[in-house]
Formats: C-alpha cells, structure tokens, sequence
C-alpha cells in the first residue's frame, strides 16, 4: 500500500506564515520600545524618511540612534571628504575612508546596523542645494541640521518653516552641546505623563457605576464576598456615608481624610472576640484613598486647547488633532456634563476574578459609549468641513478619547524671530543671567562664535597658535554681539577663553551624548507621542547639567 502523501502548503498558507513570522521577529527585536511607543509609534518611525545634513560625529550619532530602532529611511547630505580629523572622531568613518565623500562612506556603514532601513547619500553642500534645488528638502517628514554656519542655518530654517517642515539644529562645540527645535506647531495626544491618577469618577459617579455600586451590600454579605470586594466599590460606598453627613463635600483636609479613614476601618468585619479580621482589600481601600478622592475636573492645559482660535474656528486645513479636540469639548458640554470622556481603565487590586471584570467592564462599556458620542460630533464636523468621515480612523478616536486629559501643544519661535534684533527673546536671556554661571551663558557664547565666523571665515582657536590672539578677538565679538542687542549682562572672561581653547572641536564623548538626546526628539517628533522640549536646550559638559529656554 503507497504511503499517504504528504500534505501540501497551499501558496497563501505558506505567504501568511512567512508575514507571521516577520511580525514575530520584528516584536522581538523591538520589544522594549513597542512597550513605550506601541505598534502605531513604530508603525510611523518606520513610515518615516529623515534628512540629516552633514555627517559629522554628532549627525551620524543621531542616525546610529534612529537607525538601530527603525526609521524607515534616511538621506545625508554632505559635500565633504573624509579627514584624518573625521576619522579620530566618528565611529561611522574608517582610514580606508580618507579622501572619499563623507555621506556615502558613514551611509554604509550606519546601513549595517539595520537590514530594514533605507539609506540614501546626496555628495552636495547643503549651500549648494539650498541654492540650486531648494525643493529637495520639501520630500522629509524632518530635516536634522548639524554643524552648520549661522547664514546657511538661517536660510535653511526659513525655507523649512514656510514648507511646515520640522527642524531639529544640533551642535556639539567643545564640551558644549545645542538643541533648537524649529517647528509653527507640534501636536502630542500620547503624553505620557508620569504618576497620573487613576480616572475613577468616584466624587461624580457615573449613573452605571452608581447602579454597580449600590448592587454591593455590604452589611448582609458573608466573610469571603465582603474580603473580596473591590477596594473602589469599598470607598464608594463609605463616600456616600460620608456626602450624606458632610453635605456632599469630599474630604480635603488631613484632618477629614484620617477621619475618612476611620470610617473604613470601621467597617471590617470582626471575629467572635472583636478583633477586626484581616482583609487586605479594606486596607487597599484606606491605602488608596489619597488617590481615589481626586476632583474630576477638566486640566487647565486642556480648557487652553478648548479656547484656542484652531478649535474654535475649524477649516478644511484643520488637522484630526483640533476636530477631535473640538468634538471633545462638545462632548464635554452635551453627553459629559462639564466632564472629559471616561479613561476606561482601573488598576489592578484584590478582588475576586468575577467582580473585578464586572466593575473593569462598568468602566470599559462607559469609555465606548463616551467615545461613540465623540466620534458622531466628530463626524458631524468633518461633515460641516467637507471631510470624509473615514478621515478620522476608529483607532485615532479611542486614542484621543483615553488621552483627552493629557493633550498637549507645543509651538515653537521660528529662527528668524529669535535672530531678530526686535524680535529676540531680550526677557528670557535677562532673567536667567542673574546666575553668572547659567547655560545661557553657553548660547550667548555660541552666538559670538558663529559672529566670529562671520568675521574671519573660520572658528577661534582651531590651531594652538592662536588661541592667545583669538582671545582679544573673541571678547570683542561677544561685547558687540550684547551692545546690539541691548543686553547690559556680564559673562565671565573664563568662558572667552574656554571657547578659544575649544577651537571648535567635537569631541566624541559630547558628540554621543547629543546624539542620543535629539534623536529622541525626532522620536518624538515622528511618533506624537512625549512631549518635546520648547525650544532650546543646552548642555554643559563642564558642569554636567542641561537647561531648556524659550529663546
């Protein structure tokens, strides 16, 4: 008798295996960051396609950082031959790569770092692209500037500010690192903020969690129901006690929350001999009463996006970020009843198996039902707007919905303001130099640096020999720099020197330390998620701190 043939892989079979199997290698490769950023985080990492402009320590410090965890593509632009220089600095150029174009030798070697990702080299300056192709940029979700003299920053930032394309300046001089994000406006629904209180509606129980609520009996329940209810039901409960003797005001003070307390305390069960039982989730409950008493209100920051003219006056331009937020605060004003839609989770706790899922679902089914109203406002908008309602996609709605209270807006001066000799932010500079050694001292010493490039066509104290000389020279530019400004402040004649003795290296060390911090940015930036800093950062790496202005 033939033995039976083996069974045949039909091509899909073998198609939806193979699709399986990628997916499965991509989780395990990207493990931690899906934890902090999610499939859609790096989904839109990957969608991604970044130009970094020269591929200095710094630049290819950046991409080594974007590279490894997968942004779909990059292109440098640089016009640059390998130095020796380049070579003792950057860990993305070898001596085999002397005297050959510095974007196609750190192209491939930062490639080798992941098979994913697409790199790509321009053999230009960006001068020359800004003046014969200036288009060129308009193809990036994100321009990376790095090492760039003042006049072709400038002219560059304004060209992407115009083209509403991101821009992030990094610069390492010395052991002092720069940041400037350059951006009209940045929109972040996924915050993350950090120790967020749980959204439990306890002070304004909704009605389904007051129907919950009162199905519990606590009095007539026998030992092993009443040791494994959950602890929200538990301060609920005694929260109506309390309203009723406290005239519906929550316990605020140290002195009414101990009180509060007590009237827990006093409602574990107690044994034949009067001793109170051992029931961990009353003690869960007076643990968590800090918590679980927060007044639900709507955030400050929030009620500011509700009021700004983006909600407000709604165009077909509008972004989904400001409809949404728009049909938020419909919502908040119809079905809400002055309050945000409802989070939807609650956190871990003793409870038995089947009332913990009750109460997890009291919360999930008033989240869907809140996120329905918003999405029909929604849809009535994008209706007024001439929109598709298809637009807005169901994730993009639940994610707004959970996050409505840790929305944020970050809008950024653009490099000509801050450059502006009427424009400039004089207040901010002052009220920082009250400290003579603040960071702000390092960007007004950037500043005359990139004024002493502008007079000499070169950095001060690139070679030993003059250092001394360059001193007189440096000094000068910085007091001229101040006197145009009107800025009457004083910085030390230590930074003068420290500056000429720096001669405008870019030491390793700084180089990677930079790299890391703006390729989070970017990150950030890409994913809309985190917010970003707003709009400078410096980094000393003489003190070892950092400091954000608003310049």
């Amino acid at each position: 008798m033939r033995p039976p043939a083996p069974a045949q892989r039909l091509p899909g079979e073998r198609g939806a295996m193979a699709q399986a199997g990628r997916a499965s290698l991509k989780e395990q490769r990207y493990d931690r960051q899906l934890r902090l950023w999610g499939d859609h985080g790096q989904e839109a990492l990957e969608s991604a396609h970044v130009c970094v402009i020269n591929a200095t320590a710094t630049g290819t410090e950046i991409l080594k950082n974007l590279v490894l965890p997968g942004i779909g593509s990059f292109t440098i632009v640089d016009g640059n031959w390998v130095s020796g220089e380049d070579v003792g600095n950057n860990f993305f150029l070898q001596k085999s790569h002397i005297g050959q174009n510095r974007a196609q030798s750190a192209t491939e070697l930062l490639q080798e770092l992941n098979n994913d990702v697409s790199g790509n080299f321009v053999e230009e300056s960006p001068e020359k692209l800004l003046e014969n192709d200036p288009s060129f940029f308009n193809r990036f979700n994100l321009v990376v500037a790095t090492q760039l003299p003042e006049s072709t920053l400038l002219r560059l930032a304004e060209l992407l500010w115009n083209s509403n394309i991101p821009l992030l300046v990094c610069r390492t001089y010395g052991l002092v690192g720069y940041m400037r994000i350059v951006m009209k406006e940045h929109t972040v629904v996924e915050s993350h903020p950090d120790n967020t209180l749980e959204d439990l509606r306890l002070d304004k129980p909704f009605p389904e969690l007051r129907e919950h609520i009162q199905s519990y009996d606590l009095d007539h329940m026998d030992k092993k129901d009443h040791s494994h209810t959950p602890w929200i039901v538990i301060v609920a409960k005694y929260l109506t006690k309390w309203f009723n003797e406290n005239s519906d005001q929550l316990p605020k003070s140290y002195k009414e929350k101990e009180a509060f307390r007590q009237l827990i305390r006093q409602g574990i069960l107690k044994n034949e001999s009067g001793t109170p039982e051992d029931e961990e989730n009353f003690e869960e409950a007076i643990k968590n009463v800090n918590t679980a008493l927060n007044t639900t209100e709507i955030p400050r920051c929030i009620e500011e996006i509700f009021n700004d003219d983006c909600c407000i006056n709604l165009t077909e331009q509008s972004p989904s970020f400001w409809v949404l937020a728009r049909a938020v605060k419909e919502f908040v004003a119809n079905e809400g009843q002055g309050s945000l839609p409802v989070r939807g989770t609650i956190p871990d706790m003793i409870a038995d198996s089947n009332k913990f899922i009750k109460l997890q679902n009291v919360y999930r089914e008033k989240a869907k039902k809140d996120i329905a109203a918003v999405g029909n406002h929604a849809a009535k908008l994008l209706q007024s707007l001439g929109k598709a309602p298809e637009s807005i996609s169901e994730r993009e709605l639940k994610l707004f919905c959970s996050n409505s209270a840790f929305l944020r807006v970050v809008r950024c001066r653009s490099l000509a303001e801050e450059y502006g000799l009427n424009t400039f932010n004089k207040d901010e500079i002052i009220s920082h130099m009250d400290n003579p050694d603040s960071e702000l001292v390092l960007y007004l010493m950037l500043r005359a640096v990139d004024r002493f490039y502008k007079q000499h066509g070169r950095y001060p104290g690139v070679y030993n020999y003059q250092v001394e000389d360059d001193i007189g020279k440096l000094k000068s530019c910085l007091s001229g720099f101040l006197q145009e400004h009107g800025l009457s402040v004083v910085v030390k004649d230590d930074y003068v020197h420290e500056f000429c003795r720096y001669g405008a290296a870019e030491p390793h060390a700084v180089a990677a330390f930079m790299g890391g911090a703006a390729a989070q940015e970017v990150i950030k930036v890409i994913t809309g998620q985190f917010v970003i800093f707003n709009n400078t950062y410096i980094y000393s790496g003489m003190s070892q701190t950092s400091a954000t202005f608003q310049l």
